[in-house]
């Protein structure tokens, strides 16, 4: 049974536990606000541009393109996105068993990797995948030239043929306390099949078709990987608030029932004391 002095230093501790996780939650408050203003900024430039996308597929067959060539699939590259630190809830978990799923849905492939933050890099390196290269996620969120940066890195495998389809594994944001993990093949870049049914009319090219691919292609893939970066940020910071919230509140019920238990042990100790005096002045009067 704990004494009065190691209920107390429970106590402590726990009180430096709370003020630490609060500290995290509110960091975590003031960056999710950030991430979140530049996930909703990005979107509609992203969603534009798989409208004009759409539209240009729905005019008829496209010129060729090293971004829309369609080959038999023998080599994959999955880039999974993370967080560099942990104690996000289940943030890093939910990602890393969602590439390692895909990773066997794709057995028979070669799968290669190429990890974004710390814990995508490490899980993978220590299981022996394929490791084309890896980047670091900083703390206080994605950076546009680590975007364009992983985005040559795919192209170029993809163009020569080092593998045949790239894929991208992020957590959609939905809100502070909901993140969805999403598996989204960017190369080749192919219409939605459901939003090409839906479009119609001509489409004019000025000056040229293969002039507007050129130009729109390589921005849209970019784009893309931009916005899953965008998106897997402030589900980190989404996902760490939560979970900060959460690890203060329980410091602060703990601390509360030590509290209770070092009461009633001081409470137990003084009418022992008691007792004892009585039983003594008791003892003398006898």
């Amino acid at each position: 049974m704990a004494t009065l002095k190691q209920i107390r230093q429970r106590i402590r501790a726990a009180k430096n536990i709370q003020q630490i996780t609060k500290a995290m939650k509110l960091v975590a408050a003031a960056r999710l606000k950030k991430a979140t203003d530049r996930v909703l900024e990005a979107r509609p430039y992203a969603d534009k541009l798989k409208d004009i996308m759409t539209s240009m597929s729905a005019s008829g067959t496209l010129p060729a393109h090293s971004l829309l060539t369609n080959r038999e699939v023998q080599n994959i590259l999955v880039i999974v996105m993370t967080s560099d630190r942990g104690l996000a809830g289940g943030f890093n978990t939910s990602i890393l068993r969602k590439g390692t799923e895909f990773a066997k849905q794709n057995e028979g492939k070669g799968v290669k990797i190429l990890g974004y933050g710390k814990k995508a890099n490490i899980f993978f390196a220590k299981r022996g995948y394929d490791m084309v290269d890896t980047f670091s996620a900083p703390s206080a969120g994605a950076r546009l030239e680590d975007a364009v940066a992983i985005t040559k890195k795919a192209r170029a495998m993809f163009e020569s043929g080092e593998v045949d389809a790239v894929y991208v594994i992020y957590s959609k944001f939905v809100s502070a306390v909901k993140q969805i993990p999403t598996t989204v093949q960017l190369l080749p870049i192919e219409p939605d099949v459901t939003e090409l049914a839906a479009s119609g009319g001509e489409v004019a090219f000025e000056p040229s078709a293969d002039v507007v691919l050129d130009t729109l292609l390589p921005r849209y893939f970019q784009t893309l990987v931009w916005q899953s970066m965008l998106e897997s940020t402030a589900s980190e910071f989404g996902a760490r608030m939560s979970a900060m919230t959460a690890a203060t509140d329980s410091a602060g019920k703990m601390i509360h029932t030590l509290t209770l238990k070092a009461n009633r042990e001081r409470q137990a100790a003084i009418t022992k004391e008691i007792l004892e005096v009585v039983g003594g002045a008791e003892a003398l009067n006898g």
